[in-house]
């Protein structure tokens, strides 16, 4: 697997960077699903790269910034390897968002001296801050790029008007939301949008916070700091419910001599070349096993028994719990 020269390698929107077709998503290295450990996570993140990842997801709110400290250590050496993405505007801290435009500035360089890096390569807007017109903030973020700090721009979590308002401020190269079989949309909605306007999707969660990874969690054992015990998609009925559709797409795997992991990821990069999901995991079995999704041929007919097998909705349980639920989408 160390040789991805034929593995599939996709743009980030029209005229972005082209990248590894399945990215790295960074946030389960701060603590999200259980403690950190950032001494492993460093000779982690180098075999990622050496598999031929180069498309690694940050933010400045994971570990309140430990996340990108804990990159900047591990790319030294190797930056140039690896297309960089970040985000500003969530503030764990306060639990509110901040979108103001001498915000950006700041949040941008506090960024760029934890990567210890001078430019990034995508800069997201990572919650939309509904107090401040998404052009203002865009306007900063563009200013970023002309400064040299930035290369493209991308919004989280924005729907398809937002989406529209910031493209025509300055051209937007993703948008990234949560996309899997189980939640699919709003994926679905903005979708319709970004691909009008030759603007990546960048799905993260894309195997349903491991649902769909073939792991069932030990909800008496969770580690301490384990978020999903917070999930809505986990607790009693909703989990038994997305259990049942789970094991419908492991039959399919089965069949197809995969795991679902693999058959979960084929079917969503099967949705079309805009799509590059980041899944996240620390643990470099966990990469290899994603990695092989590129290597599962689907045929439309399987493409659309597997989007049967967990119909649009289907899923129980909201994205996140409730006060999440009001910083996304807007």
């Amino acid at each position: 697997m160390s040789d991805n020269a034929a593995r599939e390698r996709r743009r980030i929107g029209r005229n972005g960077p082209e990248v590894l077709a399945i990215g790295l998503g960074c946030m389960s290295l701060s603590g999200t699903y259980g403690t950190s450990d950032d001494e492993a996570a460093i000779p982690f993140l180098h075999r990622a790269i050496d598999l031929g990842v180069d498309f690694l997801d940050s933010s400045d709110a994971y570990g309140l910034g430990q996340n990108e400290e804990l990159l900047g250590r591990a790319l030294k050496g190797r930056r140039d390897r690896v297309v960089l993405a970040t985000k500003f505007g969530q503030d764990r801290r306060s639990g509110g968002v901040n979108g103001r435009p001498d915000y950006v500035q700041q949040a941008c360089e506090a960024s760029l001296k934890r990567l210890g890096v001078d430019v990034i390569d995508l800069y997201y807007q990572h919650r939309v801050d509904p107090a401040v017109p998404v052009e203002d903030t865009v306007g900063a973020m563009s200013r970023l790029v002309e400064q040299g700090k930035v290369r493209f721009l991308g919004l989280c979590e924005a729907r398809p008007e937002r989406i529209r308002r910031a493209h025509a401020t300055h051209p937007i190269a993703a948008v990234q939301s949560e996309f899997s079989l189980l939640y699919r949309e709003v994926a679905d909605e903005t979708r319709l949008t970004t691909r009008e306007l030759g603007i990546g999707f960048v799905p993260y969660s894309p195997l349903g916070r491991s649902l769909l990874a073939g792991v069932i969690p030990d909800f008496a054992n969770l580690a301490e700091g384990d978020t999903r015990a917070r999930h809505p998609r986990f607790e009693g009925e909703n989990f038994e419910k997305n259990r049942a559709l789970v094991e419908r797409v492991e039959a399919i795997a089965a069949d197809k001599e995969c795991t679902v992991a693999q058959l979960s990821l084929a079917w969503l990069l099967a949705q079309g070349p805009d799509v590059i999901p980041i899944p996240g995991t620390k643990r470099i079995e966990r990469v290899e096993e994603n990695l092989g999704a590129l290597d599962v041929r689907l045929t439309p007919e399987e493409i659309g028994e597997i989007g049967e097998a967990v119909p649009v909705g289907a899923a129980a349980g909201t994205r996140y719990p409730a006060g999440g639920m009001k910083g996304v989408y807007i």
